[in-house]
């Protein structure tokens, strides 16, 4: 047995070396090589196509992992959202079934992208190195087939004028013969398999696109619908805040340890005399004044008046503050006053504003 095996590696290494041999000749010019215009192209063809579908898979794999880490980041920055969205606000259980919703679609797109689009492409791509094993096997037996034609040309040469060798040339043609044999029947197959695997290709890309196109219009479109329905959520939620819905009213009771932005100024911020809202803030500028102005504010806040009798303002509009008509009108935490520039007159929480 172990002569058997040492047999076999000195066989394996004598018909290496003598590949090696054959191919250092044909480059050298020193002999021909069989030439197969039609197989050339083909494997041009199949080089080109297995280097495109290796580039597809490789980007594609990088996406699926993209696409699973934001699926990730999704689920964590929804959750953030529905824990930071109070109970109490407008749309709260729509948020949250939104948002899980949102988490629901993610999964179905990141499965179908694996499923649909990434296994058919790895099987696609898995036959690319057999073809490639039979297309070298090929290239061996071709070298083989050449050396073994070499070989009865130089007996046969060698024999003209002398004496026949019949029996080294019979065997030489019989090597020739089964060289022959076993090159045509690669060769054969693969001018069958070469352009019937490259014209597979068409048929693939389409499948391959249209499952993957698909999967992200679909996405994407029940996604833009949960978006649109959170958007108008926050919305209605935006109108309920400038409304005064989540603050202090005007009229409640004021804890100036507790007061947000929106909460009306204390009595104590106009010195003191929540009857006089007219005498100047601290700060205030009171020289070179129209009559009638008493100081000067600017908005730090913007506000969008609830009752026809207050004044809307934007962030950094400047209001001149008047005494109000009739004393009895007069809320605490409240100004009267006209804005610059439009002339329109109304009350307004003071500390929305900062003295000037």
């Amino acid at each position: 047995m172990a002569e058997s095996k040492g047999a076999l590696i000195a066989k394996s290494l004598q018909k290496h070396a003598g590949r090696t041999k054959e191919k250092i000749l044909q480059n050298l010019g020193k002999v021909d090589r069989t030439a197969d215009e039609i197989f050339d192209e083909h494997l041009q063809n199949f080089n080109k196509q297995q280097a495109q579908t290796s580039r597809l898979q490789k980007e594609f794999n990088n996406y699926i992992r993209c696409i699973r880490a934001a699926q990730v980041a999704s689920k964590s920055l929804w959750d953030a959202v529905s824990d930071v969205y109070e109970t109490s606000w407008q749309g709260r259980e729509l948020v949250v079934q939104n948002t899980q919703a949102l988490d629901v679609l993610w999964q179905d797109y990141s499965h179908k992208l694996a499923d649909q689009v990434l296994i058919p492409l790895n099987t696609y791509q898995a036959q690319f190195p057999e073809t490639k094993k039979k297309i070298d096997k090929r290239g061996r037996k071709l070298v083989d087939f050449d050396k073994e034609r070499h070989n009865l040309q130089s007996l046969q040469n060698s024999s003209q004028g002398k004496q026949r060798n019949e029996t080294r040339l019979g065997k030489a043609r019989e090597s020739l013969d089964e060289a022959r044999r076993t090159y045509e029947v690669l060769n054969s197959e693969l001018h069958d398999e070469l352009p019937a695997l490259y014209d597979s290709r068409v048929l693939f890309i389409v499948t391959h696109l249209q499952t993957l196109f698909a999967s992200e219009h679909l996405f994407h479109t029940e996604t833009a619908k949960i978006f649109t329905e959170l958007e108008s959520i926050a919305d209605k939620l935006a109108t309920d805040c400038q409304r005064g819905a989540y603050t202090l009213r005007k009229n409640a009771t004021f804890n100036s340890n507790t007061a947000s932005p929106k909460s009306p100024i204390s009595s104590n911020s106009t010195n003191g005399n929540a009857s006089l809202p007219a005498s100047p803030a601290s700060g205030a500028t009171t020289e070179n004044l129209p009559p009638g102005v008493l100081y000067r504010v600017k908005a730090t806040y913007k506000y969008s008046r609830e009752d026809v009798d207050e004044l809307s303002f934007e962030i950094g509009e400047i209001i001149k503050v008047v005494e109000y008509e009739d004393p009895e009108e007069q809320e605490e935490g409240w100004l009267m006053g006209i804005k610059e520039g439009t002339n329109e007159k109304g009350m307004f929480p003071a500390n929305f504003t900062r003295p000037i």
